[in-house]
């Protein structure tokens, strides 16, 4: 008996519980909702001043050179040092490789980190880069600390190279 009350009482309850009466609408506030907030700035970085004829250069490969892969590139840097990111100095940056793509819309931003912007954030001067058979373009840019070009901007020139 008592077994069969146990399962009477589970039964009721789970029906009950099944059977609820749908929420009543939401009575209207009595003061009109707080206005959405306007979305957080973007954050905001100044530029570091370029040091007076400072520039950037690839040393290789040379423009118009025909290599094979891995491509050894090599980096040059004129009147300015070099220095891992998170090094904060007015007289020293970091290196960043553009491949297959030109200088970035925004420069008061960091450099993207992604296939077509290779950070060299612990203050390397070459790599040796895997590339698709077929023409690429290769050009240097320097960041700050925060990877934020300088002003004005200290970027090579634009290699471009076959690759077999």
């Amino acid at each position: 008996m008592l077994t069969r009350s146990a399962l009477f009482l589970a039964c009721a309850t789970l029906a009950a519980c099944g059977q609820q009466s749908p929420p009543a609408a939401p009575a209207a506030p009595a003061v009109a909702p707080p206005a959405v907030a306007p979305p957080a700035a973007a954050a905001t970085f100044t530029r570091k001043a370029a040091p007076d004829g400072a520039m950037a250069y690839i040393i290789e490969p040379v423009d118009g050179a025909t290599v094979t892969s891995p491509v050894h590139v090599v980096f040059g840097l004129k009147g300015i040092g070099v220095a891992p990111a998170g090094t904060d100095r007015p007289d020293a940056g970091h290196h960043h490789l553009l491949i297959d793509a030109g200088l970035p819309a925004d420069l008061s931003l960091p450099i993207p980190s992604d296939d077509t912007h290779k950070h060299f954030g612990g203050g390397q001067t070459e790599t040796a880069l895997t590339l698709a058979p077929g023409k690429h373009t290769l050009q240097l840019l320097l960041g700050d600390h925060l990877h934020v070009p300088f002003e004005p901007p200290i970027a090579s020139s634009v290699v471009t190279i076959e690759v077999q």
